[in-house]
Parts: structure tokens; C-alpha cells; sequence
């Protein structure tokens, strides 16, 4: 069968659970998706919290991913251990709450295994390799009775995205990168069957510096005294991409951006 997944760009703020609330659905059936991965990360601005997550799930989200913000909101620990339908990054050093893989249920019985990996280059030296990281989670008997592969890869770096991406190739159906906000254009299918992008971009308001009001940005790069930042006003987007899997030749046939702006 064909099956569309679609893979949304973080959540910022207010604005961008209350989108993801009023349009995502219409997203889903306008693509005719069948599961999605929403990243989560940024839904307080910084971190995520149990009532936010089930906003999500309520908007249309199968699986909630997060990344160097998943702990900003500490009250999420528990909640981690507890829904297996919220993923943090699997390779977090040392024992921290949560799972960084998940085995789901798709359509006609097909199994569907989601990864959240963070990359280190630019953003957290500190973690274990999510090279290494990558290669023990698709060895695990659970990723092998998977029939669809996919990776929400949180990372500063593009060339590290995309290091990872052809180091998978092959291996799993479909990688995008998340944590810059900022969307590419670069949708494309690696020669063993990869899907490919390397940064979904957000979900949250257009008039903004990363989803936070432009004066704060503008106030850091002048020199100013260091101020909490706060989320823009105005339109929202939505920032996605859906892939397309033909799960009788294993491999991903279509990648395409699915923007929503208001």
C-alpha cells in the first residue's frame, strides 16, 4: 500500500498549538495522511507540558517528538515514563524519563516505528552519539518487526542532518530534521530509498524571528541586556512535510512540503 506520513515542524507557543488545533485536521484529510509525528519541543516556548501534549493528540497528533527543550518544562518527566505516544530524544545521556523509540499501530496491521534522535554538533556535545544511537535502536528486535522506519532528527547542524540521512539510507524509510524553525526546500528520495528533508521549519506565527517576537531577536544582536523572549503575534503556519511509502517495494516514492500559512 501507499502510506502518507506527515511530519510537522515544531510547535511554537499559543499560536502554534492553537493552528494545530483549528487546522490540522483539514491537513490530514486534504493529503489523505495516515499517521502523524508532531514535534512538540517549543509548545511553552520553551518545553512541553502534559496538558499541552493531549492538546496535540486532541488536534490530530498519533506521536508527540521533542529535543534540547524537553526538559524546560520538568513536569513533563513523568508524564514521559507514562505515554508511549511521547518521545524524547533516545540518546540523552545517563538515565533520564522516557523512550526514544516507539513501536505504533498503522493502518492494515502495519507496524510503525518512530525514532527521536538530537544531534551534537552546535547544540549538545554532551550526548551520546545519535550515530551510535541509531545503529542499537534498528538492531532491537522491536525496530525489526517494523514495517515502516521513520526519524525525527533534532539538530542544529545540517550537515550533520544530512550525514545522517545518507548514513541511514536505506536502512529507514524517512528522516527530517527539526530545531532551526526555519523550512527547506530540499525534499528529496536518497538512492536506497530514504526520504529526505532537512528541516520541517515551525508551526507558529509568520511575523516573527523563530516564532518569538523580532524586536528580542533585534535587542540580542545589538548588544542589549539579555531579556526573556516572548511569542509573536499575528497569522500562523503550519510547516509540514508528508511522506509517501510504498510498503510493498520498502521504500519511500514521494517527499513534498505541505505548508498551511494563514
Amino acid at each position: 500500500m501507499l502510506l502518507n506520513i506527515l511530519a510537522v515542524g515544531d510547535i511554537v507557543g499559543e499560536g502554534g498549538q492553537d493552528i494545530l488545533a483549528r487546522r490540522l485536521r483539514e491537513l490530514q484529510r486534504e493529503h489523505d495522511i495516515h499517521f502523524t509525528v508532531v514535534n512538540g519541543e517549543n509548545a511553552s516556548g520553551v518545553g512541553l507540558t502534559p496538558r499541552q501534549a493531549r492538546g496535540m493528540y486532541d488536534a490530530g497528533a498519533d506521536v508527540i517528538t521533542l529535543g534540547n527543550h524537553t526538559w524546560n518544562r520538568i513536569q513533563i518527566a513523568d508524564f514521559l515514563d507514562k505515554d508511549p505516544y511521547i518521545l524524547r530524544p533516545a540518546n540523552y545521556a545517563g538515565r533520564v524519563p522516557g523512550r526514544g523509540f516507539g513501536v505504533y499501530d498503522g493502518p492494515k496491521g502495519l507496524k510503525i516505528g518512530v525514532m527521536n534522535l538530537m544531534g551534537r554538533l552546535e547544540l549538545n556535545s554532551n550526548l551520546d552519539s545519535p550515530f551510535k544511537a541509531a545503529n542499537q535502536i534498528l538492531r532491537s528486535h522491536e525496530a525489526q518487526q517494523c514495517q515502516v522506519l521513520l526519524l525525527d532528527f533534532h539538530a542544529e547542524a545540517t550537515s550533520e542532518k544530512g550525514a545522517m540521512a545518507w548514513y541511514l539510507d536505506g536502512r529507514i524509510h524517512a528522516l527530517w530534521g527539526t530545531h532551526t524553525h526555519v523550512p527547506t526546500a530540499d525534499t528529496q528520495i536518497l538512492p536506497k530509498g530514504t526520504g529526505f528533508v532537512t528541516d520541517l521549519g515551525m508551526t507558529g506565527p509568520r511575523h516573527s524571528v523563530l516564532g518569538i517576537r523580532p524586536e528580542h531577536s533585534i535587542n540580542l544582536f545589538l548588544g542589549g541586556l539579555p531579556r526573556r523572549y516572548e511569542e509573536a503575534e499575528g497569522p500562523c503556519q503550519i510547516n509540514a512535510c508528508r511522506f509517501t511509502i510504498d510498503t510493498d517495494k520498502n521504500r519511500c516514492v514521494q517527499v513534498q512540503r505541505v505548508d498551511l500559512l494563514e
